[in-house]
């Protein structure tokens, strides 16, 4: 079912850029593709992408779900918490990280998430005010997703800044890099630091936020390690952060590039949120996870044997023709509902969905409470370089204030 003329390459700039027409292919030529020299295997198609998504137990995460030799291993579960873990240590993790990540935790915090929102909004139109292109992901899209998980962890906006720039070091990746720079390491170890000292800190003295919340989680006498909570912070900063920094970039990109899609909403807010479903939709912030295989597997009439790497895209899924009607259009307000896989399915759906969400209608809201419409500056966009999550690292607009 493999065809050895379709190259699928997660470290490539040429996919990078549009990943979209290599997903086509796989889906028609290679449903079940093989990669040799990376050593891997990759489902594209909407069905075997949700169908490899719940079953959670030929397809493990136990050794983490990216394709970067240094993030796999039995040590992933340190900075990727239980979505690096298998039942029944996932479930018990998962259920006590729970007890202080509750929707109303999230539902309390979303006027503060306002507030921080407006105050980086406040500041990027100020330096548009004169006419000046500003860097909406520096400005804006890049800033509150992490200040948000620091305020909810209870970090000192003293400290934010400090604590962003570290986050973004763990992600960035240089060309042809395949595996994690000695930068980002250096970044991550800074990061577990910082986050031990202030677990440490609320065990003496404890606070109403989330870091003293996993503190006081306690099931029939079970509670979180630090080492526990440690990797649960770890896996925010990098799971929720990034991936909500590239949604609010790519709504934005893939706003300009359809005014007709985007005129309706400066008329009725309302409609932000299918704008922020047809964007998860239309260009995932998160397009491809790794899965190991537990036993074996048998895919396409192919044995898939113990111990390889599967490539899950949600990516490639959401532009399945057999599932989306013109997949290829960004048409804001279809019919996307359960169809959508960009927080996975099954036992390890991603459990910050709700507040991704939350943070991206409250952000493209209040931007649009303030500006009548914007331009990208396409020839100075500047794509990140990852090989799992896809989005801006610079995205330059005009802005027309309201």
């Amino acid at each position: 079912m493999t065809t050895s003329d379709v190259l699928l390459d997660p470290y490539d700039y040429a996919f990078h850029d549009d990943p979209y027409p290599y997903y086509r292919r796989l889906r028609d030529e290679a449903p079940l593709y093989r990669n040799d020299a990376l050593g891997f295997w990759a489902l594209s198609r909407h069905q075997d992408v949700l169908t490899g998504f719940r079953n959670s137990t030929s397809l493990s995460n136990k050794f983490g779900v990216s394709l970067d030799p240094a993030s796999r291993g039995p040590h992933a579960s340190k900075t990727m918490s239980f979505l690096a873990m298998d039942d029944p240590d996932h479930l018990r993790l998962r259920t006590l990280v729970s007890k202080g990540f509750t929707p109303r935790r999230i539902r309390e915090l979303e006027p503060r998430v306002t507030e921080i929102a407006v105050r980086h909004l406040d500041t990027m139109l100020e330096k548009a005010s004169d006419g000046a292109p500003v860097d909406y992901v520096d400005e804006f899209a890049g800033k509150l997703p992490m200040d948000v998980i620091s305020e909810l962890m209870g970090v000192p906006e003293a400290d934010r800044a400090q604590v962003r720039a570290w986050a973004d070091g763990v992600m960035h990746r240089d060309e042809g890099v395949t595996d994690v720079p000695p930068a980002a390491i250096e970044a991550s170890l800074n990061l577990i630091v910082y986050y031990q000292d202030m677990v440490a800190e609320r065990r003496t003295t404890p606070t109403d936020d989330l870091t003293s919340a996993l503190l006081e989680a306690e099931i029939n006498g079970d509670r979180l390690t630090d080492d526990e909570i440690l990797g649960f912070m770890f896996l925010m900063v990098i799971a929720g952060n990034e991936t909500t920094t590239k949604l609010l970039a790519n709504a934005a990109f893939w706003g300009h590039r359809n005014p007709d899609q985007l005129s309706p909403v400066y008329e009725d807010l309302s409609k932000v949120t299918p704008w922020v479903e047809e964007t998860l939709r239309y260009d995932t912030s998160s397009q491809i996870l790794a899965r190991t295989v537990d036993g074996e597997l048998t895919l396409y009439d192919t044995v898939i044997p113990d111990g390889d790497i599967v490539l899950l895209l949600p990516g490639s899924a959401h532009r399945d023709e057999r599932v989306f009607e013109a997949p290829d259009d960004f048409v804001i307000g279809r019919e996307i509902g359960s169809k959508l896989v960009s927080f996975g399915s099954g036992a390890h759906f991603c459990l910050g969905a709700h507040l991704a969400r939350m943070e991206a209608r409250v952000a493209l809201t209040e931007l649009f409470t303030r500006i009548r419409g914007y331009e990208v500056d396409e020839d100075n966009a500047v794509r990140v370089h990852s090989s799992n999550v896809r989005g801006f690292a610079h995205l330059p607009i005009d802005v027309k204030v309201r």
